[in-house]
């Protein structure tokens, strides 16, 4: 059994989960919402022009945008004034809905509004990362074929044009057009002589909002298309794991092309009447304290990859820092390692919440709540209204304690509805009727927390136990010699598959085949003597996503021969 940390805020939004998870409908969540009354659903409506329309409420600070010490601020009146601009100028080049917009541009203010233009419209939009190489571009550009791309043009000349026959117009923020490509649109004069009044289209509660890329490592990335409906989801999730009320200052330290930086970093928030900070500048601890004091932050959403760049800069710096404020912190993207979460609670004295969900998913799934006691290294509950299981190959649900495949009961709001041009792999997210398959291995123990333990081609059997590839990988990473570790099981001509290991090591330790066997040795005898680790590789880095996230499948591409993408490009 995994030691629990007493709950840190019996308080909070959730004060009793196993009563209103009972209890809690999706139906009665629904309510909440204006279009259970007038059938007239917009994502937009709800997140910005409700407040912007009310005279008590329109001014309040919905989206401060800092970059390089300097802080823009857009109050809700602003949001949808300034959306509702960029909305006219987008259709009267146009643009309709269902029709699909690219969102490539560098950190800045502009992603937010035209996401919010874009849903006012009905056209769906996928912000990509600014890092994007050519190939990356092009693969997305042929996949997806949108009708239009916004950008700055400092990134004009990264868009292959032998991929962009589709593109109908190309948006530049800012600058004449640079005549490089056909139909160029300079935004920089035209949106501030449009209109500031353009009501949302009024839709389905089905019809898509934005499409997602998640990554496909041997593969072609996969677009994940999300449905306005899933408002419904990100408002219960913001309130009963993030702890969002009315007026609440969130920092969710993702870029907007992770789903976690669209969802919790903009619409969440602002269907609460929140403010979202979002920081434009590359990471650095100092930059993330001072951030976290100067706009008063008082939930953090984060990554352990971050936590960790915290924890390498020092206990020092936190007493700096006046973080009164801050009174929840939420994490997302891997395991925190133990180190990191008791780091945290000795040195920000707040417990760090672990959280579980997918880009497929379209909303946090399972998470470790503050009203009740914590497990590290868990992924916690389901959220209420999310039934949870763990199935074997037969997709029979599976007795505690036992490893199996993740999955998720349908019926809750936010899950995606399609995957671009992709039936099949939507698809085959559904092979067992009534379930959404994860992928994900994971046990539940006595008490009804959930532990990930990698992915379903990494399960390992040693003897007649089923080891995931974690359990290794902390073994590993217990051996002085070793910083970080990723294990992935090799299929052989014979019934046993071997395991071959990938480790980064720590400063003073040589990669050398006697460190090599050293490290074999110490995880049979502290695992199993039967554990068919044949190998362990020394690597200067291991890929990862973005978030921190292992990428053991780009590992195994590797060992296959076949090709993948930039490890550094790559999301959930």
């Amino acid at each position: 059994m995994k030691a629990k940390i007493e709950a840190q805020n019996p308080e909070s939004n959730l004060k009793n989960y196993d009563q209103v998870y009972k209890t809690f409908s999706w139906v009665e969540e629904e309510k909440y919402f204006s279009w259970s009354q007038t059938g007239k659903v917009n994502i937009v409506y709800e997140a910005v022009d409700r407040w912007a329309e009310d005279p008590e409420k329109q001014h309040r600070k919905a989206l401060i945008f800092e970059k390089a010490d300097e802080a823009q601020i857009f109050t809700y009146l602003d949001l949808k004034e300034k959306s509702s601009q960029l909305a006219n100028c987008l259709a009267e080049h146009g643009l309709k809905a269902v029709d699909l917009l690219f969102i490539y541009l560098p950190p800045c203010p502009e992603i937010y509004l035209a996401m919010l233009a874009c849903a006012r419209l009905g056209v769906i939009f996928c912000p990509l990362y600014s890092t994007l190489n050519y190939n990356e571009l092009e693969v997305r550009l042929l996949g997806v074929e949108p009708q239009a791309v916004l950008t700055h043009p400092d990134l004009i000349e990264n868009l292959p044009a032998e991929a962009m026959d589709s593109v109908e117009k190309l948006f530049l923020i800012t600058g004449p057009p640079l005549g490089l490509f056909h139909q160029e649109v300079s935004l920089e004069e035209e949106v501030p002589q449009k209109s500031k009044e353009r009501r949302p289209r009024w839709l389905p509660a089905g019809a898509p909002l934005d499409l997602m890329f998640t990554s496909g490592a041997a593969g072609p990335p996969n677009g994940v298309i999300h449905p306005h409906r899933s408002m419904i989801g990100y408002r219960a999730t913001g309130r009963d794991v993030l702890e969002l009320k009315e007026g609440t200052v969130i920092w969710t330290d993702g870029d907007p092309a992770w789903i976690t930086g669209m969802v919790y970093g903009a619409f969440t928030p602002w269907l609460y009447g929140a403010t979202s900070v979002v920081r434009g500048d590359p990471f650095s601890a100092s930059t993330w304290y001072r951030t976290l004091e100067r706009h008063q932050v008082e939930t953090w959403y984060t990554t352990p990859e971050r936590i960790k760049g915290v924890v390498d800069a020092g206990q020092d710096l936190p007493d700096r820092y006046d973080l009164s404020k801050l009174r929840h912190i939420a994490t997302v993207g891997r395991s925190l390692a133990p180190e990191y979460f008791f780091w945290v609670r000795k040195n920000l004295k707040l417990t760090p919440h672990e959280t579980w969900w997918m880009t497929e998913t379209g909303m946090i799934c399972l998470a470790n709540f503050p009203s009740m006691p914590t497990k590290p290294g868990s992924m916690g509950k389901p959220v209420p209204g999310v039934e949870a299981g763990i199935l074997d190959d037969e997709g029979q649900p599976l007795p505690i304690l036992s490893m199996g495949q993740l999955a998720l009961r349908l019926g809750w709001p936010a899950m995606m509805n399609g995957i671009w041009r992709n039936e099949k792999r939507y698809q085959d997210f559904f092979s067992k009727e009534g379930w959404f398959l994860t992928g994900d291995l994971a046990f539940r123990d006595e008490d009804g927390y959930y532990f990930h333990h990698g992915r379903m081609d990494d399960l390992l059997k040693v003897g007649e136990k089923m080891v995931g590839p974690f359990e290794v990988e902390q073994v590993l990473c217990r051996h002085p010699a070793v910083n970080e570790a990723a294990v992935i099981s090799l299929k052989t001509a014979g019934l046993q598959p071997q395991i071959k290991a990938f480790v980064t090591l720590n400063p003073g330790f040589n990669p050398t085949a006697r460190l090599a066997h050293a490290v074999k040795d110490f995880v049979k005898a502290n695992l199993s003597p039967d554990l068919p680790l044949t190998e362990v590789t020394f690597l200067d880095e291991l890929p990862k996503t973005r978030t921190g996230r292992i990428l053991r499948r780009v590992l195994r591409a590797r060992e296959m021969g076949l090709p993948t993408k930039d490890p550094s490009s790559l999301q959930e």
